[in-house]
């Protein structure tokens, strides 16, 4: 329904009103015209401004300037109205003069009011009871057009597409961009798409993130450049997503975008408590895996349409994961994601895996299982990958390579050789000795007195003599090879030792 809305113009156009305007529109601002008017009053005061409000125009008969002796008399009411917010004066004409006073116009030119002449024919009332009469009909045009909206809307989420079509539908609503942004901060759904620019998108984003931390159904409003944007939660505690509006809402589009966001919500649970189920299911199938029983496991996962790969399998471990990795993860179809309990549990095709795995910046581990008799190894190496420290995705395969030198590098072996060496600096400490430099010098002279005797510029019955003394206080028989190697391997893990000293 075309209804135009309640300005000065369609004021000025309406049918059996004869209004003429008298002011030439060159000297108006371009849109003096085209604001829309809250009301028509009527008076005769000098001053009238106390009893009116932004937003109106005013009707006089001129009764007031009976007394004006100059120009500046006109110019003082005219500027009294422009200050209040008057949007136009309108003058009827042969009740107390004919036409429209020359002082008058001027004042009006000057301060850009519009005025125009109402016919002696034409009561006041009437003119004030066809804007009134075209606000109304705005109005119900308005909550014609908002009712209608939220039908489509509603009708949208009832296609294949769900969500994507109840935006889609709401941005041709309401011409504006729309988009749900995620608890992550990532735009699930966008139209039309790329219309904001980087550094707009960026704004919602963080806004959303931020709203949707306070785990509260809230509501957020933000302007970038010119363009206003409005926030909706979804969900429950709105800790679902964000429905984003980048446009000047009034009340009856502020109704069709709660619809929309109310929809987009309830559609957002049920997908979590779907995506909940498939959570239980797929536990339930790596629990069958890790029994043995994989024939069971494929069966629960054809029936519930869950995919689980053949063999050979990449199979990726990632403590503490955030819910980005976990939502990222979960979007990959080759890929079967569980959470068990403080870790994430990732099995699909090697190569797929590892692509999918490449660009993340959180600790993943990953190894290769070539058979499902082989999950239980596969996931050991995994977790054992996690430990070089690294951060993003670590191969075992690749761990491996580096030999067992690379597993001396980590906090808990550190840890372990600095409590086993410390009987030796203690006594340096208190006795100052130098059993410590001369165990560091023995071992990295291949356990050779007097290659260390020299390194040290001492007797080499003196580095015996320590030596002796060292492996009473470490408790270690360092004439055995295993008792060499548990000393080589706490120097080397405490950094004491350079490994490729004694190589």
């Amino acid at each position: 329904m075309d209804v135009p809305r309640p300005t000065l113009r369609a004021l000025l156009s309406r049918h059996g009103l004869d209004l003429r305007l008298a002011s030439d529109p060159a000297d108006l601002p371009a849109d003096a015209l085209d604001r829309e008017i809250r009301w028509v009053h009527s008076s005769d005061l000098l001053d009238p401004t106390p009893f009116l409000s932004e937003g109106l125009v005013l009707l006089t008969t001129g009764t007031q300037f009976a007394d004006a002796d100059s120009d500046a008399d006109y110019d003082a009411y005219v500027e009294r109205l422009r200050r209040r917010g008057v949007l136009g004066l309108g003058f009827g004409t042969e009740v107390v003069r004919d036409g429209i006073p020359a002082p008058l116009l001027r004042a009006c030119r000057i301060h850009a009011i519009p005025v125009w002449e109402v016919p002696y024919r034409t009561p006041f009332i009437a003119v004030a009871r066809a804007n009134a009469e075209a606000i109304a009909a705005a109005a119900y045009a308005r909550r014609t057009w908002a009712l209608d909206a939220q039908r489509a809307v509603a009708v949208a989420a009832l296609g294949r597409r769900g969500t994507d079509a109840v935006i889609a539908e709401l941005s041709r609503r309401l011409d504006a961009w729309v988009a749900v942004v995620d608890a992550g901060g990532r735009f699930l759904h966008e139209h039309p798409a790329g219309r904001l620019d980087a550094d707009a998108a960026e704004r919602v984003r963080v806004e959303a993130v931020g709203l949707t931390a306070r785990r509260v159904a809230a509501g957020g409003s933000f302007t970038v450049g010119d363009t206003p944007v409005t926030l909706q939660t979804l969900g429950h505690g709105g800790g679902q997503g964000v429905l984003a509006v980048a446009a000047s809402l009034d009340e009856q589009a502020r109704s069709v975008v709660t619809t929309a966001a109310a929809i987009a919500g309830a559609a957002g649970e049920r997908r979590a408590d779907v995506d909940h189920g498939r959570e239980v299911l797929a536990a339930g199938i790596l629990a069958a895996i890790d029994r043995g029983d994989d024939s069971l496991a494929r069966a629960v996962a054809d029936a519930a349409g869950i995919h689980l790969p053949r063999p050979p399998v990449g199979v990726a471990v990632a403590p503490h994961p955030s819910p980005h990795l976990m939502t990222a993860l979960s979007r990959r179809p080759t890929l079967l994601v569980v959470r068990h309990e403080s870790e994430a549990i990732i099995l699909g095709p090697p190569n797929g895996t590892e692509v999918a795995l490449a660009a993340v910046s959180e600790p993943v581990g990953m190894s290769v299982a070539h058979s499902w008799d082989e999950y239980r190894d596969a996931l050991t190496r995994a977790r054992i990958a996690l430990t070089r420290g690294h951060t993003g995705l670590v191969r075992f395969e690749d761990a491996a390579q580096l030999g067992m030198l690379a597993a001396l590098g980590h906090d808990d072996a550190r840890q372990l050789a600095e409590a086993t060496l410390e009987p030796l600096r203690a006594h340096d400490r208190e006795h100052g000795t130098a059993l410590m430099p001369t165990l560091v010098a023995w071992i990295g002279a291949e356990c050779g007195h007097d290659a260390a005797a020299r390194t040290l510029e001492v007797h080499r019955h003196t580095v015996r003599a320590r030596i002796e003394q060292a492996q009473r206080l470490l408790g270690l028989d360092l004439t055995t090879v295993a008792g060499r190697s548990q000393a080589w391997a706490a120097l080397t893990a405490s950094g004491a030792l350079n490994p490729a000293a004694t190589t």
